[in-house]
Order: C-alpha cells, then sequence, then structure tokens
C-alpha cells in the first residue's frame, strides 16, 4: 500500500498514549456519525509497543499524593476497568506500605481518596500495621512500618499484551498504523505556526492535526515544535528559577526475580496486591549483612506470569551524561545499557528479602533482562498535556505513562472540541503561573 499523502490526524507514537488516542478519536467520529477510514494514521519508528509500553511494570494504582494526578488516575483505573480482557489487566489491588516519615503524606492521600470515593483502606500503627500484613503473608517481617493504604482497585496489566488490545481496538474502527516509519521533521508555512505537514523516512505527508505521544523521545519532537529548551519556573513559595531544563533523563531500574510467580501468593492462596514498600529501616544486604543504606529507600514488586516471575523495581537516578544520545535514541543501540545494574539487583532482591522471608537466599535467582529503560520527565516530574502551535497536541507523561490508559481518551474530546477539566492542571504555563503539583516525602521522582 502506497505511503499516504494526507490524514486528518496523524498521532505521532503507537505505545499507550498514541494507540488510545487514535482509538478513543475514532470512537468519537463514528459516534458522530463521521467516516474514519483513512483521516487517522498513527505512525511509529519502530513498531507497536516498541519503546517504552512494551517493557512497562504495567502497573496501575491511583497512589498520588497529588490531587490532580490522584482525580486522573481515578479516571483512568475506569477505562482499565472498562474491558480487562481486551487490555489484559489484572485488579488485584495495589498497597502502599510505609514507614512514620510517611504516614501523614499516606493518610492524607486516603482521606480524598475517600472523597472521590475510590474504594481503600488504611491502617496506622506498627502493630497494627505487622498484624494486617502477616494476614496476607505469614513470613511478613519488614521493619518500621506504621501505615498501610491498601487500594481495593487498581492492579497491573501485562505490558505488550495491553498495548496490541488498543492497537486492536483503534483498527477495528478504521484506524491505520504504520510501523517502520520515522518522523524527521513537523513542516510549517506561510508564517502559520499550525503544522501542514508531516517529514518522514518514507515520504512527506500533509495534516489536520498532530498529536504527539512518544514517551522518552518528546523532547525530540517538542524542539520540531520550537518549543524551548529551557525555561523559568515559579515555584510554590513565588520565588522564580530562571534557565531551568525543560527536559532530564532517569534511568528506570526494575528487574526478575526468576522463581515460579505463586511464591509470592497470599496465605488464602490468592495472588497478592502490587506491593509498594518505603521505610527508613537500614536495609541490610542478603548477601553479605552489609548495610546497603540506612536512608529512605522504596521498592514495589508483584508475581507476574507475563514476566515468569517477582517483578518490580526501585527509585532511579538521574542520567548525567551523554543525555543528547540518549533522547536521540533512548532504546536503542546507541543508549546507555537499559538492562538493570548488579548494584540494583543487590538492594532490590535484599528489599525483598527484608520484607519477607521467603525471599531469603534468593540472590542467584535475580535474572538480569530489558526492563525499566531511561524516562524523560518534565522540570517539575509531572506531565504535560497541552495543545500547541495552532494544531499540535503534546502528550509528555514524564513518565507516569503506562498506568495513564484514560488520557488519550480526554485528549480526543479536547481535539474535538470538549476542554476537559481532569487536563487543566497540567497545562504549560503552570510553570510560569507558580501553579506547580505539591510533592510528598516519597523517594521517588514522580509523587
Amino acid at each position: 500500500m502506497a505511503f499516504p499523502e494526507h490524514a486528518d490526524y496523524v498521532v505521532i507514537g503507537a505505545g499507550i498514549h498514541g494507540l488510545s488516542s487514535a482509538w478513543h478519536l475514532a470512537e468519537k467520529l463514528k459516534e458522530a456519525g463521521e467516516n474514519v477510514e483513512g483521516r487517522i494514521i498513527v505512525l511509529d519508528k519502530s513498531g507497536i509497543a516498541a519503546g517504552a509500553s512494551g517493557i512497562a511494570c504495567g502497573v496501575v494504582r491511583n497512589n498520588y499524593f497529588q490531587p490532580a494526578m490522584r482525580n486522573l488516575m481515578a479516571h483512568s483505573v475506569g477505562v482499565w476497568e472498562s474491558d480487562p480482557e481486551a487490555f489484559s489487566y489484572h485488579p488485584v489491588g495495589y498497597m502502599q506500605v510505609s514507614c512514620e516519615l510517611m504516614r501523614d503524606d499516606v493518610g492524607k492521600i486516603f482521606s480524598e481518596q475517600q472523597a472521590i470515593g475510590y474504594e481503600s483502606i488504611f491502617i496506622e500503627g506498627s502493630n497494627t500495621s505487622m498484624s494486617y500484613m502477616r494476614g496476607l503473608f505469614d513470613d511478613w517481617q519488614a521493619k518500621g512500618i506504621t501505615s498501610i493504604l491498601h487500594e481495593k482497585r487498581g492492579g497491573y496489566a501485562n505490558n505488550t499484551k495491553s498495548i496490541y488490545g488498543l492497537a486492536k481496538k483503534a483498527e477495528d474502527l478504521g484506524v491505520r498504523i504504520l510501523t517502520g516509519v520515522e518522523v524527521k521533521g513537523l513542516i510549517s508555512e506561510n508564517g502559520s505556526d499550525a503544522v501542514s505537514k508531516i517529514e518522514t523516512d518514507h515520504g512527506i505527508m500533509t495534516c489536520s492535526h498532530v498529536i504527539i505521544g512518544v514517551g522518552p523521545w518528546v523532547r525530540d519532537l517538542w524542539q520540531m515544535l520550537n518549543l524551548p529548551k529551557k525555561i523559568d519556573v515559579k515555584d510554590l513559595e513565588g520565588i522564580v528559577h530562571k534557565d531551568i531544563d525543560m527536559w532530564r533523563f532517569w534511568q528506570l531500574e526494575e528487574g526478575v526475580l526468576q522463581v515460579k510467580p505463586e511464591t509470592l501468593l497470599m496465605n488464602d492462596g490468592k495472588p497478592p496486591p502490587v506491593i509498594h514498600v518505603d521505610t527508613d529501616a537500614p536495609l541490610i544486604s542478603d548477601v553479605d549483612g552489609s548495610v546497603i543504606t540506612d536512608h529512605l529507600w522504596g521498592i514495589y514488586y508483584k508475581p507476574d506470569w507475563h514476566f515468569g516471575g517477582i517483578q518490580g523495581g526501585a527509585a532511579p537516578y538521574k542520567v548525567e551524561t551523554q543525555v543528547d544520545k540518549v533522547a536521540i535514541d533512548p532504546y536503542g543501540p546507541s543508549s546507555p545499557e537499559f538492562v538493570s545494574s548488579p548494584e540494583f539487583a543487590h538492594m532490590w532482591v535484599s528489599a525483598l528479602a527484608h520484607c519477607h522471608k521467603r525471599f531469603e537466599g534468593m540472590m542467584p535467582k535475580y535474572h538480569r533482562e530489558a526492563s525499566g529503560g531511561i524516562g524523560c520527565f518534565t522540570a517539575d516530574s509531572f506531565p504535560i498535556f497541552d495543545h500547541f502551535n495552532e494544531n499540535a497536541t503534546v502528550i509528555a507523561d514524564s513518565n507516569h505513562g503506562y498506568k495513564m490508559l484514560g488520557v488519550g481518551h480526554l485528549i480526543a474530546d479536547e481535539i474535538l472540541g470538549e476542554e476537559q477539566e481532569l487536563l487543566q492542571p497540567f497545562r504549560f504555563d503552570r510553570f510560569e503561573k507558580g501553579e506547580l503539583h505539591p510533592v510528598s516525602s516519597s523517594p521517588f521522582p514522580w509523587s
């Protein structure tokens, strides 16, 4: 089939956001009685789920200290629940297990979840928390835990399966997905900022609207729109910080303990919720008894039959060198190795043993494989969902992305003229206005 000369809507990126946007846009047009065939085209330089979406841990949660994030995630969880089979979604729930330093933050999250009708329970006190966890896992032994937020909704999805489920929904409605097509430029003409043409390595096509949902490659497309590399940021105290980098890159480390997923079943034989532990109890090596850290640390983990073991991760670290190379191809041969490091493996497996006796002596079972990858974060580590240059929509998820399945729904509504309240807190002008999101005590940069 010949390369198309025109599409009304060109979506760049065949991951969670691009495909979700294309699906919902096609659905809206169909509902309005319009023809979809040939009007929506998705371009991806590699393939469906070839980037961050394809190796995502897949956790779906509402555990956010920021009200805007919490409201947005409640909407997205509803989309996951709308078709669990198609999205390979497992609604097992989610647990935030925390030390005293985070108790007030997590208690606030719980209170505000109740206010929006999001089902969860909150356990406080060290003895009560230990009893609750021992009721689920008889070998629970984590120290310094004084609160637990147990979200009854949420869970996890199998990464590539869910993205292919999205692709099928889009294609069934008439969306065309073209893989192996790399975007080289966004062209404006006749003194207008609007994108009139998409330059690719297969040719040039005209468009009426472009949607950018490319995950860690967003900086490159941002530059194609001639948007700023550095910005001024007004913080919550009204202080203006000059010439802040618009984009930062973090190495995300995840891994798999290659044991039967059934190793982490609960006392009742059922799969557990996704577990996230943040604690300031000293983390002792399960290999040699040394102190790995005596500062606040955090991990997340779950049994995962798709990964074939216990899968999870820990806090990422900044990529300080070769940023230009990373930005060009975060997952290609020129990027830093994105399998987890030996240091991560030592820390993560020791942390599992800190939490459960059953994982003691398991270090030889750790399996290094592609997981985590490079994440592209905004100046404040929260997403940007906004419209630029008259007809360009940018979905910059700041590595919160995979769980936000519902963003595409909201983006499609806005493109068709219905402004969405849930997206308002994520506009680009928040940096200038000082309307930033509050931050918690979590060791993770996205919280």
